[in-house]
């Protein structure tokens, strides 16, 4: 077998990810101190909401009030998700499995790493549609 057959197969090489878990590490503080912010002001605005008398059919402020609640808690929403991509990567940088492509078993570029840390998938299986 020739060299095409292990294009994108070759293991990673653990010097490939010197600094990738302080990386990981770092984008995790972020994201845990900015889920932590947007959960302060979901709670502020919930509590807010608590000291007015609530009538959304009359209350002109009632439907911003309740996008601005729904608009935050999809915003911590979408930071709890990243911190669970972040702990697979944590764990599959521990068992040796990271820049490892989870659809064809090949090896993640490093520059879509650099970019995505969690990334689980290669450029070309992202690209794929899904069922």
């Amino acid at each position: 077998m020739g060299d095409a057959s292990r294009q994108g197969r070759d293991e990673p090489e653990p010097s490939a990810f010197p600094d990738v878990r302080a990386r990981l590490a770092a984008d995790r503080a972020d994201t845990l101190a900015r889920a932590a912010a947007l959960r302060r002001d979901f709670d502020g605005i919930v509590a807010a909401n608590a000291l007015v008398a609530v009538d959304d059919e009359h209350d002109p402020e009632g439907g911003t009030t309740a996008f601005e609640r729904a608009h935050v808690a999809a915003l911590l929403a979408q930071a709890r998700e990243h911190l669970e991509e972040l702990d697979r990567a944590l764990q599959r940088l521990g068992r040796g499995q990271y820049g490892r492509c989870e659809g064809c078993g090949g090896t993640i570029a490093p520059e879509r790493l650099e970019i995505r840390p969690a990334a689980t998938t290669c450029v070309r299986c992202a690209a794929r549609p899904t069922r």
